[in-house]
Parts: C-alpha cells; structure tokens; sequence
C-alpha cells in the first residue's frame, strides 16, 4: 500500500480555526469544495462533490479537537474507496500546521499522482481560508489537468 502525505503551515491561526475548517460544513466549504453536506460528528457521512467529475463520501471515523480529524472513503472512485483521510494539527512557533495522510492506496496509479497535485492545491487553499478568511474551493480552484 502507499500514501499520500502532505504538509503545511498557517501563519498566526489557531488549532481551533484549523481543526474548525475540517470539521465543520462551512469551514470545508471554504476550502475544499462549496458542494459539501453531511453529517460532521463522528459515524456521522460528509459528501464532496466536484461537479461533473463526481465526488467522494467520507464517515468521520475519530475528532480529537484542535488535534486530530480521520475519515473513511465509503463511497467515490474505485481508487479511494476503503483509504483513509486524517489530518494532524500541531502549533510550531507562530504557525499552525497541518498534516495530511491519505492512506491505504493499493497501487500509485496515475490517479494517485492527480490526486496528490490536487490535496497540495487544497491544502494551499486552506492556509488561505486560514491566513485571510478566504480559500480557494471548488470551483474557483487551481485547475491542474482534466481528468475522466
């Protein structure tokens, strides 16, 4: 199996802006997608659609606030189905950072190298949503190639 792992950090925010912004359905609308709905508690499904390209369903497997965010891909491509998505805070001097781990992919398939360009431009996206009240979600996102 392999993974994604992502790192980044947001100047002069909090852990609780940051654990805000994947943990509730406005913060995640700010950063990732604005067609996001669900359920945030956890067991409870989070929904990210992408326009014509699809989406993903995610269950909120663990929250340990201000440190800790898993998810569970229950539904979406093949490829991302059964892996994991967790988010780490930790305050290092005047940043907050962020660390993301996509785990559990069975094979690093040209999708994984699409998706792994694509978590870097949402994790830039929410340092923004975090440094100045203003992220870059979908569809007003980087686009980085079109994919089927």
């Amino acid at each position: 199996m392999v993974d994604i792992l992502q790192r980044v950090g947001a100047r002069a925010t909090s852990l609780d802006d940051a654990y805000d912004a994947l943990t509730t359905l406005e913060g995640l609308k700010g950063w990732w997608t604005t067609d996001t709905s669900g359920d945030t508690e956890v067991d409870g499904v989070i929904r990210f659609r992408f326009g014509e390209a699809g989406g993903f369903d995610m269950r909120v497997v663990d929250l340990a606030p201000a440190k800790h965010v898993l998810w569970e891909v229950v539904d979406g491509p093949e490829e991302w189905i059964g892996t994991t998505v967790g988010w780490d805070l930790k305050q290092e001097d005047n940043f907050t950072i962020v660390l993301l781990k996509h785990e559990g992919w069975r094979e690093p398939v040209e999708f994984m190298h699409h998706c792994t360009t694509k978590w870097a431009s949402y994790l830039l996206s929410l340092k923004q949503l975090l440094e100045t009240g203003t992220g870059s979600s979908f569809p007003d996102d980087v686009e980085i190639s079109n994919w089927p």
